[in-house]
């Protein structure tokens, strides 16, 4: 976890925390969604089960035969090793040095890895895909178009898997904010449309996938209880103690992220019912038309 100036980074906290977890649980260090089908329980005994399934729908989205992939964003390099698996050539681009670690540690040291912001990477190698895996979202529009389509093959595909934002999300602000990521869907469409690539296959999995927002929630509930409970016996046993440790930290989280940290511990508003109103979570491909192969 690093500081900036004099604030908590609770993004890199997050990551740590959430790759822990998963680990914990599941026994891989598997970050995106899980897909739940019909009847399946959602809890933390079926999480792996999901997210297994969810890369399954993801691999069958591939080309035929072995590729050249480009697995932009790659997380901990646990997509990237199921690719090898099946005999796939697979670089990583990630843009900090504790995820290229783990890149490294899953993915194999033979793997080649970039520890580098996608807007800033390239190479001479195309690759036939390029994949974001839930990695879209943390990259302008424009630029992930831009940059990926100058690093694909003559028929190269742009595989995207990840969450965008409806028009209810910004024309609802007494719920904004609460439930959504992603870049707005309507943008994401203006921009494709302006550049020489073309949606070739696409499906919306809103609905199998909104349940792990609701197991996540449960969890951050589970932390919040149990740290209201531990506040409260600190508060009788340690008063002083306890109201200068909290003024500290609320001075480090800052009242922005200390107003989301306690919602995200004490509130149930993360739901699969709210993300499916704010979201739509998309698989699809991309190819460039004959003009962007020129």
């Amino acid at each position: 976890m690093s500081t900036k100036r004099g604030r908590i980074d609770t993004r890199s906290l997050g990551l740590d925390l959430g790759t822990s977890l998963m680990r914990f649980l599941t026994g891989r260090e598997i970050l995106h969604y899980g897909l739940w089908k019909n009847g399946q329980d959602v809890c933390a005994a079926n999480l792996r089960v999901a997210q297994e399934a969810y890369t399954e729908k993801l691999f069958g989205f591939l080309p035929p035969g072995r590729l050249t992939i480009l697995d932009i964003g790659g997380g901990c390099g646990e997509t990237a090793r199921g690719l090898q698996a099946l005999g796939h050539s697979v670089e990583i681009v990630v843009p900090s040095e504790v995820l290229a670690e783990r890149c490294k540690a899953i993915a194999g040291p033979l793997t080649r890895i970039h520890c580098v912001p996608f807007e800033g990477f390239a190479s001479e190698r195309r690759f036939d895909v390029c994949l974001f895996s839930e990695s879209f979202q943390y990259i302008a529009i424009d630029l992930a178009f831009d940059n990926a389509a100058a690093h694909l093959t003559d028929r190269g595909e742009i595989l995207i898997a990840d969450c965008f934002r409806t028009e209810a999300f910004g024309q609802d602000l007494t719920e904004h904010g609460l439930v959504g990521g992603g870049h707005s869907l309507a943008s994401f469409r203006r921009i494709l449309a302006s550049r020489p690539l073309e949606i070739v296959f696409e499906e919306d999995i809103t609905e199998l996938v909104a349940p792990s927002v609701e197991l996540e929630q449960q969890f951050f509930n589970m932390i919040g209880s149990v740290s209201l409970r531990i506040d409260q016996d600190l508060r009788i046993a340690f008063p002083k103690s306890r109201w200068l440790a909290t003024k500290v930290l609320w001075a480090l989280l800052g009242k922005r992220r200390r107003t989301r940290l306690e919602r995200r511990l004490l509130g149930n508003h993360r739901n699969a019912e709210m993300f499916c109103r704010y979201n739509r979570y998309l698989m699809m491909k991309i190819r460039q038309t004959p003009a962007g192969r020129g």
